[in-house]
């Protein structure tokens, strides 16, 4: 399997591998602000310690895995919008199959920018010869549910699972829907 490129280009956004120097900034954007959290399977970041843990995981997965976190950035000014990324799924990994997802800053929400980064991550991971990619949603959120199916994603109704969501409070796993697609 081939490494994912650093960087990826569409026609509004830049993708690109975090660095630490950018903790500040995905701390202030989007990691620390609880409405942007509500739906993820990771903590909102209260510190920006927590952000830096991010990038160092990030990081590894990158040299283990070939593939990892990107942040999305507008093409016309460079704004942060959010993240996201590819990761081998599968227990053990599988350098078939990937899992994606996406976070967006709230500002940037209803643009579009979420579609279009997943459509990238799409062409991404079929340059990289992954074959089937998934992600993992929330029924709730419902907006994200959207994003997928715009995307050609479809939920697998065989898979069942539950799964703890930090930032809807303390309480039992709830469930988690999971979307495939073919790449």
């Amino acid at each position: 399997m081939m490494t994912a490129p650093a960087r990826v280009e569409t026609a509004r956004l830049v993708m690109s591998v975090p660095e630490l120097s950018e903790a500040a900034e995905i701390f202030e954007r989007y990691s620390s602000d609880p409405d942007v959290t509500r739906y993820l399977g990771w903590p909102t970041h209260q510190h920006i310690t927590d952000t830096e843990t991010f990038i160092g995981f990030s990081a590894s997965q990158w040299e283990r895995e070939g593939m990892g976190a990107y942040l999305i950035r507008s093409r016309g000014d460079s704004r942060l919008l959010g993240s996201t990324g590819l990761g081998l799924a599968g227990q053990p990994p599988e350098h078939h199959r990937a899992i994606t997802g996406y976070v967006l800053a709230k500002d940037a929400w209803g643009r579009g920018y979420a579609t279009e980064a997943l459509r990238a991550m799409i062409e991404v991971a079929r340059g990289i010869g992954i074959v089937s990619l998934s992600a993992l949603c929330h029924p709730d959120h419902q907006a994200s549910v959207h994003v997928l199916e715009k995307c050609e994603f479809a939920r697998d109704l065989r898979w069942t699972r539950k799964t703890m969501f930090p930032n809807l409070g303390p309480g039992a796993p709830q469930d988690v829907w999971c979307f495939t697609r073919p790449c």
